[in-house]
């Protein structure tokens, strides 16, 4: 098959197994636990704390950065068992199928959410509603990217395999702290969650098979920026 379309089926070539041992293993899941359980992924800590949430210009990257450092240099585990592969160690299939996807994707929401960017892209505050807005929520769903498949996914899969690694880090995805919000909706939180247990799903599948956290974290920024960013001007 042409490699320009062996991405769509989801066939990569697979990356070797992670290199860290069990010791760091559990180290990921306690990060991951502090992460989203103890400081929370808008910050909870501080408001538990009454210290005024920083913008998210600064949250975001500091807690991508934070989360980064903690892999690291706390868990010990190399980026690349996380999937954040260099690009020259990506395969022509990655290649073709990351820059297929920012194509369609950005095709897609243009075209599905054209009033709102032609108000936004023609507003008095273009430049910094880029910069302060969307392009931390692309970061933001890098960092969520991170959070649920590259550290508690790539862990859950090493110890259960793939299928209940993959199931159980789609349902926290979906129903932990990331998402609990929606529980206040009600029964209208029904199709909500089953839209974000799927795209988990499909993200869970997506990084086993590809093993490359960029492809994953970056198509998902695509569409918090679009889906979120747009919604906030």
């Amino acid at each position: 098959m042409d490699i320009h379309w062996r991405g769509h089926a989801l066939l990569f070539d697979r990356r070797p197994p992670v290199t860290y041992e069990a010791r760091a293993g559990t180290r990921l899941l306690l990060i991951f636990a502090v992460l989203e359980g103890v400081i929370g992924p808008r910050l909870s800590l501080l408001s538990w704390l009454h210290i005024p949430e920083p913008p998210s210009w600064v949250r975001v990257p500091g807690l991508l950065l934070f989360a980064l450092a903690l892999v690291r240099y706390v868990a010990g585990v190399r980026f690349a068992d996380v999937g954040f592969a260099r690009w020259k160690a990506w395969s022509a299939v990655e290649k073709s199928y990351f820059v297929q996807l920012i194509v369609i994707a950005n095709v897609v929401f243009v075209v599905m959410l054209w009033d709102r960017l032609h108000e936004i892209v023609n507003g008095p505050a273009f430049a910094r509603h880029l910069f302060t807005i969307m392009l931390p929520y692309v970061l933001w769903g890098l960092y969520q990217e991170l959070l649920y498949r590259g550290i508690l996914q790539t862990e859950l899969v090493r110890r259960w395999g793939a299928v209940r690694g993959i199931l159980v880090s789609s349902l926290l995805f979906t129903f932990g702290p990331l998402h609990f919000y929606h529980f206040a909706r009600g029964m209208d939180s029904v199709p909500i969650f089953a839209a974000i247990f799927a795209t988990g799903l499909f993200f869970g599948t997506l990084f086993h098979r590809c093993g490359n956290l960029w492809i994953v974290g970056i198509t998902h920024g695509i569409g918090n920026a679009y889906m979120d960013g747009t919604a906030r001007h």
